[in-house]
């Protein structure tokens, strides 16, 4: 199986919380099978930069961008958002998400709740 790993996943690594352990386990055990969206790369620069966490980011873009791939959602699909999110519920950014994985066959792996929403869709795992 092919995983979008979703933006909870890494910020809870990167910046050591409460699920830390779980989530660099899971992402270690699917190396090689993990993908990224530029969505969520863009999300964690972003937050690591706000929080003045300018050294963790460029730790990640060395230690774990080459091991991931980095997937964005076709140009054709973006058209189709706005009815997803009126059909799902989601918000933007998990919308996003669930496009790509929808797209690409991929699961989701996330502690994001709201993806319950889709679940009957797309795979996704919950950690």
């Amino acid at each position: 199986m092919m995983y979008l790993v979703d933006t909870n996943i890494f910020l809870e690594v990167l910046l050591s919380q409460e699920k830390k352990d779980i989530c660099k386990q899971t992402l270690d055990a699917n190396v090689g099978s993990l993908y990224l969206s530029d969505f969520s790369l863009h999300s964690i620069g972003v937050i690591l930069f706000r929080n003045g966490k300018e050294d963790i980011f460029q730790k990640f873009s060395v230690d774990v961008v080459p091991k991931v791939e980095i997937i964005t959602l076709s140009k054709d699909s973006y058209k189709n958002l706005a009815d997803a999110k009126l059909n799902t519920g989601l918000d933007f950014d998990d919308v996003y998400q669930f496009k790509i994985a929808e797209e690409h066959g991929l699961e989701i792996i996330t502690m994001d709740k709201d993806f319950n929403k889709v679940k009957d869709k797309i795979k996704v795992t919950f950690i």
